[in-house]
């Protein structure tokens, strides 16, 4: 398998496992309005992977999620906790390559 079919069959599988998760948060519901097992579940999403991610998981309104969020008075950090990491490690990257001349 080359380099790019094996990134190619790693998104169908993540997009796989997002679908799942997808069809969860639908079956909790009953169609109409947004139950409350759903809004649990995306408390769930929301708390692992981040309010942006979890809206497009879910295929629903970022606006809807941050709504709940403070109906039910739940903190969100504005990225999560890796973000910042793989930010700095990043950063230290570009200025390595930098001072070798490639940026």
């Amino acid at each position: 398998m080359s380099k790019a079919e094996t990134r190619q069959s790693m998104l169908m599988m993540q997009q796989l496992y997002y679908e799942d998760m997808r069809y969860d948060f639908l079956d909790l519901g009953n169609g109409g309005q947004y139950t409350e097992s759903q809004k649990r579940y995306a408390f769930e999403l929301i708390s692992e992977y981040g309010i942006r991610a979890t809206a497009r998981i879910l295929q629903i309104p970022r606006r809807t999620l941050q709504r709940w969020c403070r109906k039910y008075n739940i903190y969100v950090r504005l990225c999560p906790s890796w973000v910042r990491e793989w930010a700095e490690r990043r950063r230290k990257r570009k200025e390595f390559w930098a001072r070798r001349g490639y940026y």
